[in-house]
Order: C-alpha cells, then sequence, then structure tokens
C-alpha cells in the first residue's frame, strides 16, 4: 500500500522524560495530534515521575549534532522546537547545527527556570542561549522569570510583560511569546506576543487542575507543528494555546504528583 506523500515534518531538540509527561514523549504525541511526522534530537535523559526528577544524564554535544544532522540531511524538517537542552557544550552544538543546517522555522522554548521560579542551567548556558539560540528563533517562548532573565527586569503587570517581550525581541527573535502561566490572579494564562509590530494580548480560560505537568513543552511543540503546517507565527501560537487548553481540561490524573496534559484528548472523552 502507497504511503501518505508529502506529510510535513518537525524535529524536536530535548530531554526525555521517563513518566512520558514532558520533553521529547509530550513533543512526539502532539506532533502526532496535528498529524505531523514528528522527529527528534536527545540532549539528555531523566529519570522522573509526577513526584519529580531524581536523575538526568546528559548525552554528549556530538551525539545531539549526530542525531540533528541524520534527521535534516535525509528526511528534511519543515519546523523545529528546542527543549531542555541542559549545559552549554550542548547549547553551542545545537546553535551551530541549527545554522549549519538552514533549519528557518524555529520555536526556541528556553528552559532556563521552571514556573515556580528555580533556574535550571548555570549561567554560562544562559549567556549561550541568549547569544546563540535566541537570534535563530521564529518564535521564543520564555515564562515569566525566563523573561525576567533575558529582559533585565521585574515582571509583576501586564505592561510588564509587554515591556518584556519588546526588550526580549530586540535580541534578534523574529517574536516573542511571554507566557503568564507563572503570573498571579487574572494574569494566569494571559501571553503576550509580540513581533516588531503592537504587543497583542492573547488569552485563554483558566483551568482548575494540579496535572499541568508539560504545558510548556506541548505549547512549544504544538507551535511547532503548525509552522510545518503552513501557519503564520501568530496563527501557529492561538492555535497551540487552543490545544493546550482542551489538553488542560482532560489533563491526566497518574501517579502521586501532577499530572500530564492529555495530548490526544479526542480520545479520552
Amino acid at each position: 500500500m502507497a504511503g501518505i506523500e508529502a506529510v510535513p515534518v518537525a524535529l524536536t531538540i530535548a530531554g526525555s522524560d521517563s513518566g512520558g509527561g514532558a520533553g521529547i514523549q509530550a513533543d512526539l504525541r502532539t506532533f502526532s495530534f496535528h498529524r505531523v511526522h514528528g522527529t527528534s534530537a536527545l540532549t539528555c535523559v531523566t529519570a522522573q515521575n509526577t513526584l519529580g526528577v531524581n536523575r538526568v544524564d546528559a548525552l554528549p554535544p556530538e551525539a545531539v549534532t549526530a542525531q540533528i544532522q541524520a534527521v535534516v540531511e535525509d528526511i528534511g524538517v519543515g519546523a523545529a522546537k528546542t527543549g531542555m537542552l541542559l549545559n552549554q557544550p550542548i547549547m553551542a552544538a545545537v546553535a551551530d547545527a541549527l545554522q549549519a543546517l538552514k533549519i528557518h522555522q524555529l520555536v526556541v522554548d528556553p528552559v532556563m527556570v521552571s514556573r515556580s521560579g528555580a533556574q535550571l542551567i548555570d549561567d554560562d548556558a544562559i549567556a549561550t542561549l541568549r547569544q546563540s539560540l535566541v537570534p535563530l528563533a521564529t518564535v521564543l517562548t520564555p515564562n515569566r522569570y525566563e523573561a525576567q532573565i533575558l529582559s533585565g527586569f521585574e515582571i509583576h503587570t501586564l505592561e510588564d510583560m509587554q515591556a518584556a517581550a519588546q526588550a526580549i525581541y530586540q535580541q534578534g527573535s523574529k517574536a516573542v511569546l511571554v507566557k503568564g502561566g507563572g503570573m498571579a490572579g487574572d494574569l494566569r494564562g494571559v501571553d503576550v506576543w509580540f513581533d516588531g509590530q503592537q504587543p497583542i494580548i492573547l488569552k485563554t480560560e483558566t483551568v482548575e487542575t494540579i496535572n499541568t505537568h508539560g504545558t510548556g513543552c506541548t505549547l512549544s511543540a504544538a507551535i511547532a507543528a503548525n509552522l510545518a503546517l503552513g501557519f503564520t507565527g501568530l496563527e501557529a501560537v492561538e492555535r497551540a494555546k487552543h490545544y493546550v487548553t482542551q489538553a488542560l481540561h482532560h489533563a491526566l490524573s497518574l501517579g502521586s504528583g501532577q499530572g500530564p496534559v492529555g495530548h490526544f484528548y479526542p480520545l479520552l472523552s
């Protein structure tokens, strides 16, 4: 039987989540939901579950580069996303590979600071991300705390989010989406989009659930999938936000901690 022709392809460059809620596992499920063929380049392997991360092992930078090359040189990539790059050598290797292989549609999820404010990578890695990876981004998706680091000032209000998005945009990405998941009160779930024009406020309904593991990975993967499908940056973001909201409505209560969103929510109804 003949295969389906011209299937869009997306690439995730991220870590593995053994619990299946975030990382490449979430990314590949998100790609599949959008009918996009998912490919991957692992940066690290984690031992984690719904209660937290117990261990992280980094892959050699050369191994990460080889995975990206293998995919791009044979299959091709319509859009890519980066997630947890873990350290400075991996960060630099990924930036070099993306530039050399001319991947033009790239979603960069900085994964520098958790939504609770804990720094996840060292200062050298942050500097490399800012200098080498941010300028390659079609869409950059920092959360509140990541936006504070990249912009250099505190974020407490909607006006702060807008100012941060504009300041970060000046560092070279084509568009910035400052996410409001870590904001308080009415700003929770309010995101700010800026692509050099006027800032655009994007708001979806707030879903009350503790099972939100992997939302950041899922959002950036959904943006990449929609870019691969041919949507513009803003259209891709709007569609991705709708998808994440629906997945949160069908979040999975697994384990004893924070469960994942329901990536295949139509099959769960």
